[in-house]
């Protein structure tokens, strides 16, 4: 007979107890992505079933299943699995790269508010970029350059050492302005992270 001592300090019995928890956890990573599990199937592949018995725990997780979770809700594994931490609270940023911009990350995948640097390619042309709409507030810095914020039909341009901060249900783009390289720093909700970065 398993004791409580043996489910927190025996490893098997951790194993166990941390294998309890990823359900749970997994239903969190995708609904803080609001991602509906029909979504998640599209995704990985898994069945919707397969998926919704892991959530409720009456599916075992295996690495097969774990891993493209993990990998869709931009988390580690460790954070599915729900490792003990290590104790280091460095964060371990690596470069994003979408349609000429780089997005490095400022925040752990679970963190409620993405933070990011973004460099921005210089201007190439005068087209309008193209406009997202999603829900939230966006908040921005800028470092070093110019950038031009469009919101709707007016277009502010912001220099290094300007902030701005706008409501994400009204039309916006964020574009370089100069002839060189701009770096920004950005926070964006769950929603526009995902739109932004994810799903660009």
């Amino acid at each position: 007979m398993q004791t409580s001592e043996d489910r927190t300090g025996h490893p098997e019995g951790l194993v166990e107890s941390m294998l309890e928890g990823v359900g749970p956890r997994l239903r969190e990573l995708r609904q803080r992505r609001q991602m509906k599990l029909s979504d998640v199937a599209t995704a990985t592949g898994f069945s919707v079933s397969t998926l919704s018995r892991l959530e409720s725990g009456n599916r075992r997780p295996t690495l097969d299943l774990l891993i493209p979770l993990a990998l869709i809700y931009r988390v580690a594994l460790d954070d599915v699995v729900g490792a003990p931490p290590t104790g280091d609270p460095r964060i371990h940023p690596k470069p994003i790269r979408k349609h000429g911009r780089v997005y490095l990350p400022l925040t752990g995948p679970v963190a409620p508010v993405q933070a990011f640097k973004v460099v921005l390619p210089p201007r190439r042309d005068g087209k309008p970029a193209k406009q997202a709409v999603h829900g939230g507030y966006e908040w921005i810095y800028v470092l070093s350059g110019s950038v031009d914020l469009a919101l709707g039909s007016e277009v502010t341009t912001l220099v290094a050492g300007d902030a701005a901060e706008f409501d994400t249900r009204q039309p916006h783009s964020i574009t370089g302005s100069g002839e060189s390289a701009s770096e920004i720093l950005t926070l964006f909700s769950p929603q526009g992270e995902q739109l932004h970065i994810r799903d660009a």
